[in-house]
């Protein structure tokens, strides 16, 4: 019975298998379902199947390290005397890989006739064994045979096709990432995304409109990430993963810009949408959006702080936003230089850097409030400032808060002192009106989103569109299911 009839008649549905005792054959078994799959969806031009193929890869991610798995799947999928499975068995035992030897081939058919979803799954599989084997030199020069090949294969719109090809774009970028080499592939990555909207590609464009913000992000061109962003059509049709990296990416944007209202809304979006799973994205998001509710002048709930595995990694967000709360710009200054180097690493040291003033701040309203007098030298001496023209510095300071509303009290120039008014009532002002209404419109905003992800697109865009979308959603869905029953249904 031959390889290509074998894959016709596996199932579509991926079924564990009671005779297969050994962990390499039961991932066999799995990968030749998956195979299955993509052969399925590929007839049927159905992309649930493809993007359950995905799924189940990512599953078996830690097993796909062993040569001798993909070996012999490569023997299941390819003809064995194929060029295509010399080159990428080759790879598997360090033969090396002639990157101009496979893109001048790369027009020729291989001598098995396969679908063109199950090729670049080939290609996605060797990609994720480079990188989990840490030849990211070898993985680099494959990976742009990889995308090479998948621009043929993949030309015009072709959603399942698609599906993959964005994973080899990801992982693409995510090589030279590694490597420190981001900026070499960025003219690449805008040709492919103009090509991807030529062609109507949704989750081409989606997935490389992320990975070029990433690469503006990388190298602080927030700028050019901005002018981008703000250019590219928007797409309703997203998949809730990349979703959830354009808000993480585009508050990030917005907050280097001091649009801090709408990063604060970008950053709460993605973690509440984020999955349970994606605690490493949950912890990055929880971080900025505390910085973006405390350059706000709120501060956050000890709840935030508190979450499940995610205590750690916040502690030192929340000893700044202590420091925030008590006013105290020693704590502030010590707190940020003790962890300076997570600070660094996690790139928010230059928002932090803004916070200094908001702390003087802080501390200025709970003088106001404990003092109805005092002089401009004791405000300098509680608040730790330290200066060559001290006190003309802390009355320029408290000037400011004065003009800003952030304290109600005035300044007697002739004798230096800090005179407190009367402590008005805040419920007789508009800011419990002004809260009310921005909590108001962050829920009219969710509200909307959810209408608008439900709906169908226009009647302008074809069924196959509205078909895949759907799929895509669907798969999602089921995918966030098996996530909940892993996790409290054991």
């Amino acid at each position: 019975m031959s390889t290509e009839a074998q894959i016709k008649s596996t199932p579509s549905t991926p079924t564990p298998c009671n005779s297969i005792t050994s962990p390499a054959e039961y991932s066999l078994k799995c990968l030749m379902d998956i195979a299955s799959l993509i052969e399925t969806g590929s007839c049927k031009k159905e992309v649930r199947h493809i993007a359950r193929a995905v799924r189940l890869t990512n599953s078996l991610k830690k097993k796909l390290a062993e040569p001798n798995l993909l070996s012999a799947f490569l023997d299941f999928a390819l003809s064995p005397r194929s060029e295509l499975h010399n080159r990428l068995s080759g790879l598997l035992y360090h033969q090396g890989y002639d990157l101009e030897m496979e893109v001048d081939s790369a027009t020729s058919a291989p001598a098995k006739r396969i679908s063109r979803e199950l090729e670049i799954y080939c290609y996605f599989l060797m990609l994720l064994f480079l990188i989990d084997q840490n030849r990211y030199s070898e993985a680099k020069a494959f990976s742009s045979a990889a995308v090479a090949r998948v621009k043929n294969l993949s030309r015009g719109a072709c959603p399942t096709a698609g599906v993959l090809a964005s994973r080899v774009y990801f992982y693409y970028s995510y090589v030279h990432e590694i490597l420190d080499e981001l900026a070499e592939i960025r003219w690449n990555l805008l040709e492919w995304y103009s090509v991807a909207a030529l062609n109507h590609d949704e989750l081409g464009q989606e997935t490389l409109l992320n990975l070029l913000l990433r690469n503006y992000l990388h190298y602080n061109l927030y700028e050019q990430a901005e002018k981008l962003r703000s250019k590219a059509p928007k797409i309703l049709t997203r998949s809730n993963k990349q979703t959830l990296r354009y808000l993480f990416y585009t508050g990030k944007i917005q907050t280097i810009r001091l649009a801090y209202t709408d990063a604060r809304e970008s950053f709460q979006q993605a973690v509440l949408r984020a999955p349970v799973a994606a605690r490493g994205f949950r912890i990055q998001c929880s971080k900025w959006a505390v910085l973006a509710r405390l350059l706000l002048g709120e501060i956050p709930e000890k709840t935030i702080f508190m979450q499940t595995g995610m205590k750690r990694a916040l502690r030192p967000y929340f000893e700044l936003t202590n420091a925030l709360r008590i006013g105290d710009l020693e704590l502030f200054c010590n707190v940020t230089e003790m962890f300076s180097g997570t600070f660094i690493s996690d790139r928010t040291k230059n928002v932090i850097v803004r916070l200094q003033h908001s702390v003087i701040r802080t501390g200025l309203c709970n003088i106001s409030i404990s003092y109805s007098r005092i002089s401009l030298a004791e405000v300098a001496d509680r608040l730790k400032l330290h200066s060559r023209n001290l006190l003309p510095d802390v009355e320029n300071i408290v000037a400011k808060a004065i003009h800003d509303g952030a304290i109600n009290a005035k300044i007697d120039h002739a004798n230096g002192w800090l005179i407190s008014k009367e402590t008005r009532d805040i419920y007789a002002t508009a800011e419990p009106q002004a809260a009310f209404s921005s909590r108001i419109a962050f829920y009219l905003n969710l509200y909307n989103e959810t209408v608008r992800a439900s709906h169908f697109p226009s009647d302008n865009d074809t069924h196959e569109k509205r078909r895949s979308a759907s799929q895509v959603l669907y798969g999602e869905v089921l995918e966030l299911l098996e996530e909940v029953r892993d996790k409290y249904f054991k």
